[in-house]
């Protein structure tokens, strides 16, 4: 089975509203804008996950309305707000075993962290450039070996990373 696990971390949110507390803060409008274009892209590419880890903020819930992922499974997680590479990581490897595309929606650093543990034997442009900046709205796609209670470096390979800017 071919697996695939996309790390997204949300779209940009609105500092608007002073009096919101962090969770609850909405996306601005380019973050609307982003979100809805990289899911025509993840779709056009045929990347309908099967299965969505997400975190409960305002802003991760709006991202992954416009993602639009028809037919996912989605959990909202609480662990998943703020959480470390660590806790995501592990979160990815209680996943179902018959979810081919798994996606993971979620917050810097923890987004960025797990990407550059996932990809630190990479050399290619895709893994530079996400260890230098992994902006709001942006995906990590890892092609999987084997199940996903074994997900781990070296046992995944970093298929490409995107970022909003770089779709049309």
């Amino acid at each position: 089975m071919n697996r695939r696990l996309l790390l997204i971390r949300h779209a940009k949110s609105s500092w608007e509203d002073a009096s919101l507390s962090d969770r609850e803060r909405p996306l601005a409008g380019r973050g609307r804008k982003a979100a809805e274009r990289m899911g025509a892209h993840l779709r056009n590419e045929g990347l309908r996950p099967d299965v969505v880890l997400c975190s409960p903020s305002r802003r991760t819930r709006e991202t992954l309305e416009l993602l639009e992922f028809p037919g996912a499974e989605v959990t909202y997680l609480d662990e998943l707000y703020g959480a470390s590479a660590h806790v995501l990581l592990a979160g990815a490897r209680e996943v179902r075993d018959d979810a081919e595309v798994v996606a993971v929606v979620g917050h810097n650093p923890g987004i960025q962290d797990l990407s550059i543990e996932l990809a630190s034997d990479d050399a290619a442009a895709g893994a530079v450039r996400l260890r230098q900046k992994f902006p709001t709205c942006a995906v990590a796609i890892f092609d999987v070996d084997g199940a996903w209670h074994d997900v781990a470096t070296g046992r995944v390979r970093l298929a490409s990373f995107v970022v909003p800017k770089d779709l049309p």
